[in-house]
């Protein structure tokens, strides 16, 4: 493979990334390690921020939304537990990254995008990818069409998890999740029983917030 200047430079970031991001923060999981160190995540970003794609925070993507951090995406897809035959519900596709790396470990990814610019580069960027399909919509929506899911992946942090989105995932099915604490970003995992649904939280990471997903606010003295 003969790569010039720049793409080297991307693949050696891309693999320093997955030794000093990944490695060394519980992503455990070796396919959702090999998956990310084989998807160039530049390739998913605008053009004017690709420079950015493997720095260890959060990458602006307008509009106050942002590429989540990869520790962030990597453990939460490690914590799913995902299997070859999961039908995957990811909410927040951004600029597609996500589901691109979720379209190498799993049977069908249903993106979920409320953004319009982010969603035309989604659509773009995972062009010829044939188990993702990119929804338009507003995030907390999902898209029920695709029901039932066996996983429910939310690349970034949310106040609380939407019905319309838990009715979405089989009973049995599991859910991860980045959620907002008293400020404070958290990352969580939990399954939909037939008695109800909950996430605990496993790890205090940043997490990218996404809209549509805001609890309501309780008056106090």
């Amino acid at each position: 493979m003969n790569l010039n200047t720049h793409d080297s430079d991307m693949l050696a970031m891309r693999h320093a990334m997955v030794a000093s991001q990944l490695r060394t923060n519980a992503v455990s999981d070796a396919r959702v390690v090999a998956a990310m160190d084989s998807v160039p995540r530049e390739a998913f970003l605008p053009s004017e921020v690709a420079a950015l794609a493997y720095r260890d925070t959060a990458v602006p993507l307008g509009h106050g939304r942002a590429q989540n951090v990869p520790i962030a995406t990597g453990r939460l897809l490690t914590q799913a537990e995902l299997l070859p035959a999961d039908r995957v519900l990811l909410i927040g596709a951004a600029g597609g990254y996500t589901a691109a790396v979720l379209a190498e470990l799993v049977a069908s990814v249903v993106a979920v995008e409320c953004d319009p610019a982010l969603a035309t580069h989604a659509r773009a960027a995972l062009a010829g990818i044939a188990n993702v399909t990119l929804v338009e919509g507003p995030l907390e929506n999902g898209h029920a069409a695709g029901a039932p899911y066996d996983v429910l992946v939310i690349d970034g942090a949310v106040e609380g998890v939407s019905d319309a989105l838990v009715e979405q995932v089989t009973i049995g099915g599991r859910a991860v999740a980045g959620i907002v604490d008293r400020g404070i970003t958290r990352l969580a995992a939990g399954r939909r029983s037939a008695g109800g649904f909950g996430l605990l939280a496993f790890a205090d990471i940043e997490c990218v917030p996404l809209p549509g997903f805001a609890q309501p606010r309780t008056f106090t003295f």
